[in-house]
């Protein structure tokens, strides 16, 4: 048997996720693009993805694993399977890989970025249409270079998390602004349930006056909730990139 990386991107806003639910008719990235592997390979395929994405969230650089037999025509098969798959799903590249290549455990960083615009526009699918004051630039990363100083994050967990550790490594945790449409990116070994979505609320929180950059510092080291927690709507949220 061979193992081959398959790089793809999906909008993610009607799945319940990357991962197979135990649910009967539960729509996932995974079970969709296993399906449609399936069909056309004519054998069971079995992906291991690079981590889970939450419902609603999506990935323009998603990185999956699986095994079989050689493939004869590798450019022919991204084709055939996108032909299959629905429009909200991409297979970008099929490519062979040493038989111990992880998809998930080999992944040295991950990178996601949160998108939100403060003036209404048709045009944004993928970013949050933020209807507050605009924020300020200087206290939204500000608040964001709060997290480099700390390694473990149940501050920003949900609730009920079933992880062994909420010990991550933060590498870069930054935002940007052009305009009406501002951007978070943050870059980490390893990301806790639904923490991207808290930290940005963080951020947000922070800007609005919310919450005081003390309280964030205080929540951190005491491994405590923030009273004014936000976990901001997923349709900004994407994954952007994965460094082995």
């Amino acid at each position: 048997m061979n193992r081959y990386f398959i790089r793809l991107s999906y909008c993610g806003t009607k799945y319940n996720g990357w991962q197979v639910q135990p649910h009967k008719g539960t729509a996932t990235v995974q079970g969709t693009l296993e399906n449609a592997m399936t069909l056309y390979l004519r054998t069971p395929i079995s992906l291991v993805g690079c981590g889970r994405t939450d419902t609603g969230v999506h990935a323009k650089d998603y990185i999956a694993h699986f095994d079989l037999s050689d493939i004869q025509d590798l450019p022919s098969t991204v084709y055939r399977i996108n032909k299959i798959l629905p429009a909200d799903i991409a297979v970008h590249d099929i490519f062979e890989v040493d038989g111990g290549a992880h998809a998930r455990f080999d992944a040295k960083s991950r990178s996601y970025q949160y998108d939100l615009h403060t003036e209404k526009s048709p045009f944004h699918p993928f970013s949050f249409y933020y209807v507050y004051e605009k924020p300020d630039l200087a206290l939204l990363n500000e608040a964001a270079a709060i997290i480099l100083q700390y390694s473990e994050f149940d501050t920003f967990c949900k609730m009920h998390s079933d992880v062994k550790t909420t010990k991550c490594r933060i590498d870069e945790s930054f935002w940007i602004q052009d305009g009406a449409h501002y951007r978070y990116r943050i870059t980490a070994d390893r990301f806790l349930r639904g923490m991207i979505r808290l930290i940005v609320g963080m951020c947000l929180q922070v800007a609005r006056g919310k919450v005081s950059i003390e309280e964030v510092h205080t929540a951190l080291a005491t491994k405590q909730k923030l009273a004014m927690d936000w976990s901001v709507p997923a349709d900004g949220l994407m994954l952007c990139d994965i460094k082995y």
